[in-house]
């Protein structure tokens, strides 16, 4: 680790008004940027007949999940465009910009036609689009987890973060909620006419009032210290990357917490929602309930972990986290696919899966923060996270199904994320320690 763990001392926090203002203009603009990517992922099965030729409904699916997987692969590219830009300029600047990057790019899917009125142009511009989103997001959660953690206080580092790690889960939510008001509102041929432009349309008017509220933040404190002291890196990524002991932080990050993570979050909300649609052929409107009642139900739980982590540490929390994942995906799944037609079941069965999501996505945004230093925390904690859950995590919806395709059998795409979170389990417990009585500012100095 960058620090020797040291007793908690006295509290730095800025007063709790503050404090409160931080999390929630940082929460609200990452809340919206996950809404914008996650919208495509909520209409992904409704997309492949839209924006595809006419063919396979299997293999229509599978292209449109391709498409949003595309997202997911950019991810770590823009990790290290806007982390470099996070380290050398401010944690603030870099946020405000990849978040007016994502609303433009999902306004402009709401106003994509179709493949039926400008063909092979429409794939190639919502592929392009995506890409933008990816690149966006890559650069969004690292500038936002560390701006409020190197606001919070020693000691309370996971509770606060707690909050950031919500937005991903709510802005799944949300998206979930807006299509299926649209839809119900709507009717289903009006919906899929025009009314599917109503959601991303929405975001313009999101993004533009996270803007403003963005505008008010004041420049990390922490990273503020580190340039004013002459300590900031001016070549981020040649630190990060072409330092060995930092480059292994990266990898055991990688292996023993962001990707164990990233397959656990998308099996236990994503791929859960397409497993009711396309595999057990359950009606959208119940799908859409379920997992929404059990994400919301769910919730909680983030600040539950992230607190609780502050008290015990991250690590075992987490590692808890995906054991249970190796060991009860498979019953969960047969009892799934064995009640159909038992909504209340498939929402115990679906608000599991989202327990073991909190547990694993809680505390992981202080973990990652207390790993790195603060000259290149943004580049450093960044690329893990969004090769953990951009490529292993953004991937299990797609290789999933295609497991299924290729066996038959309906249970196989879960040997994806059981291995994964496995290997996860090993390598933190071998090689990864506790980091919760890491004290950010001695990189620095206490404050005045």
């Amino acid at each position: 680790m960058t620090a020797s763990a040291h007793p908690i001392g006295r509290s730095e926090a800025l007063p709790r008004e503050s404090m409160k203002f931080i999390i929630a203009a940082s929460s609200v603009g990452t809340l919206i940027e996950w809404y914008d990517f996650y919208l495509y992922g909520t209409l992904a099965v409704f997309f492949s007949g839209l924006f595809f030729p006419a063919g396979s409904p299997t293999v229509n699916l599978l292209i449109s999940l391709a498409t949003f997987a595309t997202g997911f692969m950019v991810r770590p590219f823009g990790a290290i465009f806007f982390g470099r830009l996070g380290d050398l300029i401010g944690r603030k600047f870099t946020f405000l910009l990849t978040l007016i990057i994502m609303g433009s790019a999902t306004t402009l899917i709401g106003f994509l036609p179709s493949y039926a009125s400008i063909g092979m142009a429409a794939p190639v511009i919502l592929v392009t689009l995506r890409l933008l989103q990816g690149l966006a997001l890559g650069g969004e959660y690292g500038g936002a987890a560390t701006y409020i953690a190197e606001h919070a206080p020693d000691g309370k580092r996971g509770a606060y973060t707690s909050w950031i790690q919500m937005t991903a889960t709510v802005g799944l939510l949300v998206s979930l909620l807006v299509v299926l008001a649209s839809r119900l509102w709507l009717g289903d041929e009006i919906f899929k006419d025009w009314g599917w432009r109503i959601p991303f349309a929405l975001s313009a008017v999101l993004v533009v009032l996270s803007v403003y509220i963005r505008m008010r933040l004041q420049e990390s404190p922490l990273y503020q210290a580190i340039k004013d002291s002459g300590k900031a890196s001016s070549t981020p990524l040649k630190d990060a990357f072409g330092n060995g002991r930092n480059l292994r932080l990266m990898l055991l990050a990688l292996f023993g917490a962001t990707a164990p993570e990233g397959v656990v979050w998308y099996t236990g909300q994503f791929y859960a929602l397409y497993f009711l649609l396309a595999i057990m052929k359950v009606d959208y409107v119940t799908a859409y309930i379920i997992v929404a009642v059990a994400v919301t139900a769910a919730t909680p739980f983030f600040y539950v972990f992230g607190a609780w982590s502050d008290k015990i540490g991250r690590r075992n929390i987490m590692v808890a986290g995906f054991a249970l994942a190796v060991l009860t995906y498979i019953p969960v799944y047969m009892w799934m696919r064995a009640n159909p037609g038992n909504p209340v079941l498939l929402t115990v069965l679906v608000f599991y899966q989202c327990i073991l999501v909190t547990m694993v996505y809680g505390p992981i945004a202080a973990y990652l923060v207390e790993i790195f230093p603060a000259r290149i925390r943004y580049t450093s904690m960044s690329f893990p996270y969004h090769i953990g859950n951009g490529v292993f995590g953004g991937l299990v919806p797609l290789i999933g199904l295609s497991l299924i395709s290729a066996t038959g059998n309906n249970l196989a795409g879960l040997a994806y994320p059981m291995l994964v979170a496995a290997i996860g389990v090993v390598v933190a417990m071998k090689y990864m320690g506790q980091t919760h009585l890491v004290r950010i500012w001695d990189e620095v100095g206490h404050r005045k």
